[in-house]
């Protein structure tokens, strides 16, 4: 497997003394640009599709599910990928596959039908999957190892520029189409409903298109370009292969590596489970409308990415497990604040989490992911399989809230940053399994 002993540490094939690795850092974050950009753009396309089908709230809401289940289904098969075809290859492919998603969302929207709309969401997100398995480790070995934490966080920064643009591209080129429901055109004379169906379809059919044809520029792009080679780490003389199982079981046996994958769903759980309700919360605390409380999530989406762009350039002095704890602490002691509170302490409390959380999904991804050796993509596949924990944590609060309230529901994203207090400060620790070298 890849030279990727240890991200944190010495890595003779990629950190060479004096070498210049910008062009690719800055590639790549085109990258995370473009899959935070997707993301963020299924706000958007949750309402205009429960618009078009007249769906409930747990109908629309699979959106999000499709979404995020290939993290789980697909991280696995794709760090076996990688681990075959290299990194470079890997990402040509996920952006290939990203494309073909979106390309699905042409028919998906002539025949107004709800399940291709699905099933290319879940093609996107397989393929978004690919990129992230491929790429989060690609940067964490990119230049020096010891500030791997630091490079991470400065390519998650334009992660979250993607979520800040595309609300704005959505609501422009989607939210802004006059759509007409599958009620409303049932009960019209055929050339007015053929007509609504043809305009509810453009709304989503040429931004989509647009989409895949980046995707696909971007592979062609990455194909031609000459990436740093990860070369393969020499096996022990007589070594055999393992299967999927055996890999991923030694794999596991990484303690940090396990307790990261734990630490991933937990963040991603508990962010994503704020996120969720945060609207409904100001509206509860503050009294604004809909559209005021929307109007507040750019401070949460901002300050996001101010705080990864501030880490980047902290992580280079300071212990990553020691920020991510801090991070984390302050979090825990921004959501008991909201919780005992109203108004509009209540409302920035619960926002200035944006901040503080910045640094956390890459600060985990690299503390995990430290002297795995061949095991890197598989560790990689197995964090980024824990991402499931966004569909999971957000269902959990939700439950809470019915059977509370919204206030006592944020108690299920603070047992998640509990633990995230546990792994910065205790965990992440890289152990190496009893017997194991750097070469198993």
């Amino acid at each position: 497997m890849a030279a990727i002993n240890n991200p944190a540490a010495t890595n003779k094939s990629l950190a060479s003394p004096g070498q210049d690795y910008t062009a690719a850092l800055t590639a790549l974050t085109s990258l995370f640009f473009i899959w935070g950009f997707m993301t963020c753009l299924n706000d958007i396309l949750i309402p205009h599709l429960k618009a078009i089908f007249t769906l409930t709230y747990a109908g629309a809401a699979l959106v999000q599910v499709v979404f995020f289940l290939p993290y789980f289904i697909m991280s696995v098969p794709s760090g076996v990928m990688v681990h075959k075809i290299g990194y470079k290859t890997g990402i040509v492919i996920g952006l290939l596959v990203a494309g073909t998603g979106c390309l699905l969302f042409y028919p998906a929207a002539s025949l107004q039908s709800y399940a291709v709309f699905l099933l290319a969401l879940f093609i996107l997100a397989s393929g978004i999957t690919l990129l992230q398995v491929a790429a989060n480790p690609y940067v964490a070995i990119l230049g020096q190892p010891e500030t791997a934490s630091a490079r991470l966080n400065l390519t998650q920064a334009f992660n979250s520029l993607g979520t800040t643009v595309a609300p704005k591209f959505g609501a422009v080129l989607i939210l802004s189409v006059a759509i007409k429901s599958a009620d409303e055109i049932a009960k019209m004379a055929h050339p007015e409903a053929m007509a609504a169906l043809a305009n509810n379809a453009r709304a989503v059919q040429i931004p989509y298109l647009a989409l895949a044809g980046v995707f696909a520029l971007l592979a062609v792009f990455f194909g031609l370009m000459k990436l740093p080679k990860i070369v393969e780490e020499p096996r022990e003389p007589g070594a055999r292969h393992e299967g999927t199982l055996e890999l991923y079981g030694k794999t596991l046996k990484y303690r940090h590596l396990l307790l990261g994958t734990i630490g991933i769903f937990f963040y991603v759980g508990g962010e994503v489970a704020i996120g969720s309700f945060l609207v409904s919360y100001l509206k509860e605390m503050v009294g604004f409308s809909a559209a005021e409380a929307a109007g507040y999530l750019s401070y949460y989406w901002g300050g996001a990415m101010v705080g990864r762009f501030i880490g980047s350039f902290v992580l280079r002095y300071l212990r990553p497990g020691m920020v991510l704890g801090f991070n984390a602490m302050i979090v825990c002691a921004l959501l008991v604040t909201t919780i005992v509170s109203h108004g509009h302490i209540a409302m920035w409390s619960v926002l200035a989490i944006g901040l503080f959380n910045s640094i956390m999904f890459p600060t985990i991804f690299t503390l995990a992911i430290a002297k795995l050796g061949r095991h890197t993509s598989s560790g990689s596949g197995l964090l980024c399989m824990a991402i499931v924990g966004a569909a999971v944590m957000p269902w959990i609060t939700g439950k809470v809230a019915d059977a509370t309230d919204l206030h006592l529901s944020f108690l299920v994203p603070l047992a998640c940053y509990l633990y995230i207090v546990y792994y910065g400060f205790m965990g992440a620790t890289p152990v190496l399994p009893a017997g194991v070298t750097g070469n198993d």
